[in-house]
């Protein structure tokens, strides 16, 4: 499909360096659509925009970057959706700054489909990830579009999760759309571009710099009607995706974890100070009207009848222990509990941590 041929002068605004949002929203107020902004007189937008600013809207690099832009626009299931179009988010409208311009790669109609936001740490425990994934394809299979930002650990299994349920996911870029970043994430950013939607509000060819990713929070949150945090130290930028999102009026929910886990402190402060402590889909799903049952969803230790919960299981606890505490509590050798902990982690059952600890794990 060829892009809308009134989409250049987008561009070519929003590409203008020192023409941020606010500012393209402001001239857009004043005097409409970008071809009508764009016919003013330079005294006339001087009022507005800076001097370099009116200097670069109509220069050689504003323009080989729109005709770029454009030619990226026209190849398959690529889109830049505008603050004029349908297809712009209804939710994204809510919040106090919206893009004028998004880019979006894959199933555009997802950015219409009720979402929640999942997030958590890059450095996530296995268990993290497990629940990261398992909430996500629940939420999923309750007609929630899974929303995050692509990056390691949490938001990379939420992605998964999501993919694996009928509603979806969506990535939320900091960077360029054409710049995938973490490269680890590379072959999933390509299977949500195929199955999903890959977003971003940055021009083409933005590299990964700190401070776009605060940027790229607030419309992980603004996208959804909630956010669930799963793991979080303090302070991170899954705190500041939850406040964004306790800005805009979305509901809050956080996963609670041991109280000897730094990855648990971030989930424990935002119980504290509002947020909805949740130990299952069921219930975030509860807070949201319009959902169905997602079936379960619990970080609640499962009973497997097949496989009994081991001696050594049983004075584990959930909380991150070493070998001497095990050998003292279990009555066992060193040896002996060695065995049982490689058998208990090939099982899935338990995961070695840094620092010479072990951790028992809910079996999916």
């Amino acid at each position: 499909m060829r892009p809308d041929p009134g989409l250049a002068g987008w561009l070519q605004l929003s590409l203008t360096p020192g023409i941020g949002a606010s500012t393209l929203r402001s001239l857009l107020g004043k005097f409409g659509l970008p071809e009508a902004v764009l016919a003013r007189g330079p005294r006339e937008l001087a009022q507005y925009l800076s001097a370099p600013a009116l200097e670069s809207l109509a220069s050689q690099a504003v323009q080989e970057s729109t005709r770029r832009a454009l030619e990226w626009a026209s190849a398959e299931d690529h889109h830049i959706v505008t603050l004029a179009d349908g297809s712009y988010p209804r939710a994204l409208l809510e919040t106090a700054d919206p893009p004028a311009v998004l880019y979006a790669h894959g199933r555009l109609q997802l950015l219409q489909h009720p979402a929640i936001a999942v997030v958590g740490s890059r450095n996530a425990t296995a268990q993290g990830s497990a629940n990261a994934e398992q909430f996500a394809r629940a939420l999923s299979a309750a007609g929630l579009t899974i929303v995050s930002g692509l990056a390691l650990g949490i938001d990379a299994a939420a992605h998964r999760g999501g993919l694996a349920g009928p509603s979806s996911t969506i990535a939320v870029l900091g960077t360029g759309i054409d710049v995938v970043y973490p490269q680890r994430n590379a072959e999933l950013a390509a299977e949500i571009s195929r199955r999903g939607l890959v977003l971003s509000e940055f021009p083409l060819g933005t590299a990964a710099v700190s401070h776009n990713f605060p940027r790229r929070n607030r419309l992980i949150s603004g996208l959804a009607r909630g956010c669930l945090v799963v793991e979080a130290a303090l302070p991170s930028g899954s705190l500041i995706t939850a406040k964004l999102a306790a800005e805009q009026g979305r509901d809050v929910f956080a996963i609670p974890g041991s109280i000897h886990s730094p990855l648990s402190k971030g989930c424990h402060e935002l119980i504290k100070t509002g947020a909805k402590l949740v130990e299952s889909a069921e219930d975030v799903l509860a807070e949201l009207s319009g959902f169905k049952q997602s079936g379960r969803a619990s970080t609640a230790e499962p009973r497997d009848a097949a496989q009994p919960v081991s001696a050594l299981l049983a004075v584990m606890g959930h909380d991150p222990v070493d070998v001497d505490f095990l050998c003292e509590r279990a009555g066992l050798s060193a040896e002996q509990v060695a065995s049982q902990l490689l058998r208990l982690e090939l099982e899935g059952r338990v995961t070695a941590l840094p620092g010479g600890l072990y951790q028992r794990l809910e079996k999916p």
